[in-house]
């Protein structure tokens, strides 16, 4: 089934919350925290203003957002738990080149080519 939002809506995939703590106990489902960023996975054209004039959303496909704690409903579409809210309730777009966050793959990669270059 597809799915498509109205208005300024926005579906999105929570991201995968911590299995362990930092001390190495396992966390059970029910006593996780749930993440508060997730990926957006579609988009609604957007919010009409005052004049009737189409305003479209400043998120797309494949963001990564950070969203409030209590945002959105919770649905179940194709199996999949996923979030629908309004544009309004997301609190800014995650830039992965910049917060630091490392390809696990390429330094696998750089770590490879550098022990053959020893």
């Amino acid at each position: 089934m597809k799915f498509r939002p109205l208005h300024d809506r926005v579906v999105i995939r929570r991201a995968e919350g911590d299995i362990k703590s930092k001390g190495g106990i396992i966390i059970p489902d029910t006593a996780k925290e749930k993440p508060q960023e997730g990926e957006v996975i579609a988009v609604g054209p957007g919010a009409r203003d005052e004049n009737g004039t189409l305003v479209p959303l400043d998120v797309k496909a494949g963001d990564f957002i950070l969203f409030g704690k209590w945002s959105g409903t919770e649905v179940k579409i194709d199996g999949e738990d996923l979030l629908i809210m309004k544009e309004a309730d997301i609190m800014g777009v995650i830039d992965k080149s910049e917060t630091g966050i490392i390809d696990k793959g390429a330094a696998t990669e750089k770590a490879v080519a550098a022990k053959k270059a020893a």
